[in-house]
């Protein structure tokens, strides 16, 4: 009798949890922020996955576009946005700024892709070359700490170079103008600017800088919908799962929205790793690194400790 008492009691409240949850799903609008490059969120936008995951809960799911991280994470900021992916290093600055972000998984992507590009007949040779020269960034990007690592190994100091912050479109008709003398870049928009340049490669991040994306969330977001962040990110790791096995159906699908050739973007591709894992010490410990390295050199304005923003749930 105790045992059929307690089934029912637990059945009822299985049944009202199930209800509240549905009612707070049903008032959640998550907004994510995508690049068109960032291949996992720009396809998952495209198949409406998020869409169908949620269709039974009643939570929607709008989308806005960036250039970039940065600019993602300043929307991020203002409340715009919810969820997001980006390189390295912008996270770091938003934090630096008091942006209150929270790093929820990472993904390996490798140091293949992403380079310090000069063109073909420049008299670049060597990474000591760069003195005095004006090299084109995104800043607070992810190459953004690629060069500082770059100049540090050819003993250069930041101080003696001229950097030229421009997002990547901006950065492509600067290099291709000869208006810089260098791109720090990441791809597909280092394969596309090598396959229609013939760019020299002066260095790539190996040895350099791990080159890694974070996928990141409003905390405000985490601490109030946490079931929603879990479905976004399965969703994340199915789409990933796929892009990883298929190089060329992401190439196909990323051809006409980015204006690259197909096979220029197989090239970066089959050069990346893909992944959507939970932040371990080591990878905790170079983020903070890469914090270390900015703040030493005046890059963001604070010293910060990653650490406390790292989110616990998806260990």
């Amino acid at each position: 009798m105790i045992s059929a008492c307690s089934s029912d009691n637990t059945s009822n409240s299985a049944a009202t949890q199930t209800v509240n949850q549905t009612a707070t799903n049903q008032k959640v609008v998550v907004r994510i922020g995508y690049q068109k490059a960032a291949t996992i969120l720009n396809t998952i936008r495209a198949q409406k996955d998020l869409e169908k995951a949620f269709a039974a809960s009643g939570a929607s799911v709008t989308w806005a576009e960036f250039p970039s991280g940065p600019p993602m994470l300043e929307a991020m900021n203002a409340g715009s946005i919810d969820f997001g992916y980006t390189g390295e290093s912008p996270p770091i600055f938003a934090q630096a700024a008091g942006n209150p972000l929270v790093y929820v998984a990472y993904d390996p992507w490798g140091s293949k892709a992403e380079a310090i590009l000069v063109p073909k007949s420049s008299s670049i040779k060597t990474l000591a070359d760069l003195k005095g020269k004006r090299i084109g960034v995104a800043k607070g990007s992810n190459t953004n700490y690629l060069l500082v690592k770059a100049l540090e190994k050819g003993r250069v100091d930041y101080k003696d170079i001229k950097p030229a912050f421009l997002q990547p479109p901006d950065a492509r008709a600067a290099f291709e103008g000869n208006n810089i003398d260098a791109w720090a870049i990441w791809d597909p928009y280092l394969s596309a600017a090598q396959a229609a340049t013939g760019a020299r490669t002066l260095t790539d991040a190996t040895g350099l800088a791990p080159n890694r994306g974070y996928y990141l969330a409003a905390k405000s977001f985490v601490d109030k919908y946490p079931d929603a962040l879990k479905t976004v990110l399965d969703e994340v790791k199915k789409r990933n799962n796929w892009a990883k096995n298929n190089p060329t159906e992401v190439a196909k699908f990323l051809s006409p929205q980015l204006g690259i050739d197909v096979g220029v973007l197989e090239v970066a591709e089959k050069r990346r790793d893909y992944g959507v894992l939970p932040l371990t010490e080591e990878v905790i410990r170079k983020q903070q690194e890469i914090a270390d390295t900015f703040y030493k050199i005046k890059l963001i304005p604070k010293s910060i400790n990653i650490s406390e923003i790292v989110w616990k749930g998806n260990q």
